[in-house]
């Protein structure tokens, strides 16, 4: 069979030929009552580890679920590593970025506090559960990892010297984002995004003064933080393109 099932879902379980999965309850609301899903009707299944697989579902009770894998449509794909570092910023915003950052490829999310953060916190279970909503939708078949927030000068401190992080300067005088990617083909790369308001005049000193940051630039004008995370993540993919 080569028809493809035409919905998806993710489930945090281990996906083997003839294994049923069981379903959470909001899952199984989801296929069986919005859907309106019947037994044996297929779904795609994923759980970014092995692969997609076609799956039947079958309800269990009233409330319950669950999906059989039956053959394996596409293998688990290696994907490139790119790290999107964020100052947070407020409200459905920060899951804006998540849900974006995942439809273009983004495999790590970091959230970072910058001296002029709005605010210290980040929600990482929402940001994943936007994540994952994303990768049914647009057709990855990974979730990009989410790290608990930190100061930005841990997540530096801590950085993989190896890892190219291009700094999305404000200031005009730096050469643009996709022409210093040039060349980047699958090689580990992460994009750094200010808060609103920008990057301190003082962490702008110590970013570049880090042999592993390139300042970068974004195009003509001041971008909003979620826009700059969005144009930042397509321009990388675009130079791992080209």
């Amino acid at each position: 069979m080569n028809d493809r099932p035409r919905y998806r879902l993710f489930v945090d379980a281990p996906l083997a030929a003839g294994a049923p999965v069981a379903l959470d309850e909001g899952q199984a609301h989801y296929l069986g009552n919005v859907l309106r899903l019947d037994d044996g009707d297929q779904v795609c299944a994923f759980n970014g580890r092995e692969g997609e697989w076609r799956a039947a579902f079958g309800r269990i009770g009233k409330k319950g679920g669950a999906l059989t894998p039956l053959d394996l449509l596409a293998a688990q794909p290696v994907e490139a590593e790119t790290t999107l570092v964020f100052a947070p910023i407020r409200g459905a915003k920060v899951e804006f970025v998540a849900e974006k950052a995942t439809e273009l490829g983004a495999t790590r999310l970091v959230p970072a506090i910058t001296r002029r953060t709005v605010i210290d916190r980040a929600n990482g279970a929402r940001m994943r559960a936007n994540a994952i909503e994303a990768a049914e939708q647009c057709g990855r078949l990974a979730i990009p990892g989410i790290a608990e927030i930190r100061k930005l000068d841990q997540v530096l401190g801590d950085w993989d010297p190896a890892v190219p992080l291009f700094f999305c300067d404000e200031d005009g005088n730096v050469p643009p984002l996709l022409e210093a990617a040039k060349g980047l083909g699958e090689s580990p790369a992460a994009v750094l995004i200010g808060p609103e308001g920008g990057f301190d005049p003082v962490e702008r000193v110590l970013l570049k003064r880090l042999p592993f940051v390139r300042p970068v630039g974004l195009g003509r004008r001041i971008l909003r933080a979620e826009t700059a995370a969005i144009a930042a993540l397509a321009l990388i993919e675009a130079a791992r393109l080209g």
